[in-house]
C-alpha cells in the first residue's frame, strides 16, 4: 500500500505518524446506550466505537448503533486534546442492511450505520478516502476505538495486517485482518491506510478462532436507498449529503487552519501522500470541496456515462458503481498515465460542473464559477493544446445543456400555511425593549398587540426588569398577546424592538414555560431597531459624505461654511434622503428576487464591514449578512449592525457566533446564499427563518449551519409607537 508515497526524511515521517494518530483519535467516539446520562464513563451502557465523519455524522457498524433503544444513542467524544469528554445524543439515520434486524454482534455484511447528532457540537472528523478499499492490497493498516480495560473505558490503537478479502469482487467485499487481538468495543471504529493518510473502513468483527477480524471498506455506503421521485436538496439522498458535507469540512478546514492543530491535508503532505498521480492533498481537498458545492449527479447511470465519455479513461468502474462527484474522481486516480492525469482529473471537473442537474440551487451558479477557476488554475501546468481543448470542451458542453429551474431551500416546517406567503391581513406581536441607561443590566418592557391596520393597542408595561429575566416577566403577557393574534392555520410573527446594542439578544431562545418550544420554533421572530432614528441623525455617515466633513461630533459639517444653520439643513436633508432610501430598498426587495451579501468575511477572515456610504451604494435587491457576528464582547460587532441600519438597510441577516465558537464560515455563507435567494421576494424570510430554526430543533444536519441565526426585519411603513404614527389605544 505504498503506491503514490514520495519519500521523506524518517524523522518527518515519523511525526507525521504521531500527527495522524491525533487526527484519528480526536474523531474516533464512543457509542453508549440512551441512558447514559451524566455517567459518561460507566462500562454498563456502553455499546461500541465509531467515527466522525462529517460535522454532526458518526460512521459506526449497525450491530454497535442498534444496540441503542428506538435507534436512539448518545455519542461521547473529546471536542479537543484536553478539554474533557462531552456527550451529545443522536438518532440512528441508516443502518446496511437495510430490515437485517440480526442479533448484536451477527449483523449481516456490510454492518455500517450513520447515526446523527441532534444538535450542532465542536469536533474533528476524519479524512475518508474516495478509492474502494478492494484497491489495496497486502500491508499493514492502523484501527482505534474503545475498550474496557481493568473497569474502565479507554482508547486503543494499533496495527494490522491485511490478509485479503472475503466475498470476493462482489459489493459484499470485507478486509481480512490478523496479527493483533482486537478486544470488545473497538467495532465501529476507524481502519486506515498509514501510507496515504486517509480512512479506509470500519471494523466489523473480530475473529472468533484466531487474531484479527474483519473490515468493511467505505464504499459500501454507496449502497445506502436512493431516494425515489425528484430529489428538490442535497438533503433528499443521505448519501450525497453527508459526503458532500464531508468534502467541504476539510475544504474549509484547509481554508482557515487553527495553528494548534494540523489538518489531514498537512499530514498527508508530510507523509509524501498523492492521490494518484498528479493531486497534492491540498489540490485534492479544494476539488473536492468544490464539487460538493454542485448539486450532485442527477444518478448513479448518467455519473457512469459521464466517466464512459472521458476519452482518457478506458477502465471498467468499480463496484459497489460511483454514486458521487467524490467516488468519480476516485475512479480515476488508478488509470491516469503520465502527464495525462492531470488533464483526465480536469477533464472530469469540467463534465461535472456542465452536467444535467437534478436541481439548480441560488448558489450553483457561484459554484460553478468556483470550480471553473481553480480548473483554470491548475490547467496552468498543461500545454497550450490541452487548455484550449478544456475551455471548448466547457463552452460545448454549456450550450449542450439545457436550462435547469433553481430550487430554493426545501422547507419541511411546522407551519401549515405557505411558508412563501407574506404575513399580510394578521396581527401581530411587538415587545418593545429599552434598556435604562444608567442601569444597563435591566431594562424597561411593553407589549403590544399590532392589528393589521397597524393600530396599536399596549397589553403592559414594567421598569427595572434584569435583563437576564426577561423571558421569565414576559411569560404571561406575550402568551394573552399570542391568543389575541395567533389564527388557526398561522402564528403570529413576533416583533422585538430594540436599541441597535440589544440585537444580540436571544428571544428566539427563550421558552414561556418549562414545556413549552422555543419561542422562534413556535413562530416568526423578527429583529426591528428602536434608536435608528438617533443613528441616522448623529450617525457615521458623516465621515464619509460626498459634499462634507465629520466635525468630530457626529453631526456634518457643510462645505464651504456656513454656520450651524446651513449644517442643520444638510443633516435634515440628509436623513430625509437615507429614510427615502430606506423605504425604496424595502419595497425592491419586496417585489424583486433578493441576494445574500456577506459583508464582515472574506472566506473565513474577518474584514471590517463597508463604511456608510459604501453600503449604501449596494443594490436595493441585497440582503447584508454576518458571519462573524458576537454581540458579546465586541463593539465592534455593535457597531456594524449600526452602520448596516444607517446605510438604510430594513433586511440582514446574521448568526450570534458565541452559540458556536470553532463553526467554520462555509457552511453559513452557502446556507444564507441559498436561503435569502429566490424569485419570491423578502416578504417570505420570517416563515422562512422560522422553518430553518423548527428543522434545526428536530436534528436535522443540512440546517446545523443557521445555529444562532438572527433576523432584521424593520418595516419603514408600520413605525413604532412614539414614532408619531401609530395610533396607541389607551
Amino acid at each position: 500500500m505504498t503506491h503514490g508515497r514520495a519519500p521523506g526524511a524518517p524523522g518527518a515521517h515519523d511525526a507525521a505518524r504521531r500527527a495522524l494518530r491525533g487526527l484519528v483519535m480526536a474523531a474516533t467516539v464512543r457509542i453508549h446506550r440512551p441512558d447514559a446520562g451524566y455517567a459518561l464513563d460507566e462500562p454498563g451502557t456502553f455499546l461500541g466505537s465509531g467515527y466522525f465523519v462529517a460535522p454532526s455524522w458518526v460512521l459506526t457498524c449497525a450491530h454497535v448503533a442498534c444496540g441503542g433503544e428506538g435507534g436512539e444513542v448518545v455519542v461521547v467524544y473529546e471536542p479537543a486534546p484536553g478539554r474533557g469528554m462531552s456527550a451529545v445524543s443522536g438518532h440512528v439515520a441508516a443502518a446496511l442492511p437495510e430490515g437485517a434486524g440480526s442479533l448484536p454482534g451477527n449483523w449481516p455484511a456490510p454492518d455500517l450505520a450513520l447515526v446523527r447528532l441532534s444538535e450542532p457540537v465542536d469536533h474533528e472528523c476524519v479524512y475518508l478516502s474516495e478509492r474502494p478499499a478492494a484497491y489495496f492490497g497486502e500491508g499493514k493498516v492502523l484501527y482505534a476505538g474503545w475498550t474496557v480495560v481493568d473497569g474502565r473505558l479507554s482508547m486503543l490503537d494499533g496495527t494490522l495486517t491485511v490478509q485479503g478479502t472475503l466475498g470476493g469482487w462482489t459489493t459484499d467485499v470485507q478486509m481480512r485482518l490478523g496479527d493483533n487481538d482486537l478486544p470488545d468495543g473497538v467495532s465501529g471504529g476507524p481502519v486506515i491506510d498509514p501510507e496515504r493518510g486517509e480512512v479506509i473502513g470500519v471494523l466489523k468483527s473480530r475473529s472468533q478462532h484466531a487474531r484479527g477480524g474483519t473490515s468493511t471498506g467505505l464504499e459500501q455506503l454507496r449502497t445506502l436507498p436512493v431516494p425515489s421521485g425528484e430529489l428538490k436538496s442535497e438533503a433528499d439522498d443521505l448519501y450525497q449529503a453527508v459526503v458532500h458535507a464531508h468534502d467541504r469540512y476539510h475544504r474549509d478546514r484547509q481554508r482557515h487552519p487553527d495553528a494548534r492543530r494540523h489538518t489531514w491535508a498537512d499530514v498527508q503532505s508530510q507523509l509524501g501522500a498523492r492521490p494518484g498521480q498528479t493531486l497534492s492533498p491540498d489540490e485534492r481537498v479544494q476539488l473536492l470541496g468544490r464539487l460538493a458545492d454542485l448539486p450532485p449527479p442527477s444518478s448513479t447511470s448518467s455519473l457512469l456515462d459521464l466517466l464512459d465519455s472521458l476519452p482518457d479513461f478506458e477502465a471498467p468502474a468499480p463496484l459497489p458503481a460511483p454514486r458521487g462527484w467524490r467516488d468519480g474522481l476516485g475512479a480515476l486516480y488508478e488509470y491516469a498515465r503520465d502527464d495525462g492525469a492531470l488533464y483526465l482529473v480536469l477533464d472530469y471537473a469540467v463534465h461535472a460542473m456542465t452536467a444535467d442537474r437534478p436541481f439548480r440551487a441560488p448558489s450553483t451558479p457561484a459554484a460553478e464559477e468556483a470550480l471553473w477557476a481553480g480548473v483554470r488554475q491548475a490547467a496552468q501546468r498543461l500545454g497550450p493544446g490541452r487548455r484550449t481543448a478544456l475551455v471548448e470542451r466547457r463552452k460545448a458542453r454549456m450550450e449542450a445543456r439545457g436550462p435547469v429551474p433553481v430550487v430554493g431551500v426545501r422547507r419541511t416546517g411546522a407551519s401549515a400555511g405557505d411558508p412563501g406567503r407574506a404575513a399580510t391581513g394578521q396581527s401581530s406581536v411587538l415587545l418593545e425593549i429599552v434598556r435604562r441607561g444608567w442601569e444597563p443590566d435591566r431594562c424597561d418592557w411593553s407589549v403590544f398587540v399590532v392589528r393589521s391596520d397597524g393600530e396599536a393597542k399596549r397589553l403592559k408595561e414594567v421598569q427595572r426588569v434584569p435583563l437576564a429575566d426577561l423571558a421569565a416577566h414576559l411569560s404571561a403577557p406575550l402568551k394573552e398577546a399570542f391568543r389575541q393574534c395567533d389564527t388557526p392555520d398561522r402564528p403570529a410573527v413576533l416583533q422585538v424592538a430594540t436599541e441597535h446594542s440589544l440585537l444580540a439578544l436571544d428571544v428566539d431562545d427563550w421558552r414561556l414555560g418549562p414545556e413549552e418550544e422555543r419561542l422562534g420554533t413556535q413562530r416568526p421572530v423578527v429583529l426591528r431597531c428602536s434608536d435608528r432614528d438617533q443613528l441616522t441623525a448623529n450617525g457615521e455617515y458623516a465621515e464619509y459624505g460626498e459634499h462634507g466633513e465629520a466635525d468630530g461630533t457626529g453631526g456634518r459639517r457643510a462645505s464651504g461654511g456656513g454656520g450651524e444653520q446651513q449644517a442643520a439643513a444638510s443633516e435634515g436633508d440628509d436623513r430625509l434622503d437615507i429614510d427615502e432610501e430606506r423605504r425604496a430598498r424595502w419595497r425592491w426587495l419586496h417585489a424583486h428576487p433578493a441576494t445574500a451579501a456577506v459583508l464582515d468575511c472574506d472566506d473565513g477572515l474577518r474584514k471590517p464591514v463597508p463604511p456608510v456610504e459604501e453600503l449604501r451604494g449596494l443594490s436595493h435587491g441585497t440582503v447584508p449578512v454576518l458571519c462573524r457576528f458576537d454581540g458579546h464582547g465586541r463593539e465592534a460587532d455593535t457597531e456594524a449592525l449600526a452602520r448596516l441600519v444607517r446605510g438604510g438597510f430594513g433586511v440582514a441577516l446574521w448568526r450570534r457566533r458565541h452559540v458556536l465558537p470553532e463553526a467554520v464560515c462555509g457552511e453559513f455563507h452557502r446556507g444564507t446564499l441559498d436561503q435569502i435567494a429566490g424569485p419570491t421576494g423578502a416578504h417570505r424570510l420570517p416563515e422562512a427563518v422560522r422553518d430553518l430554526r423548527f428543522r434545526l430543533r428536530s436534528g436535522r444536519p443540512e440546517t446545523f449551519w443557521a445555529h444562532g441565526i438572527a433576523l432584521l426585519y424593520d418595516d419603514p411603513h408600520q413605525p413604532l409607537p412614539g414614532a408619531g404614527d401609530l395610533l396607541e389605544a389607551p
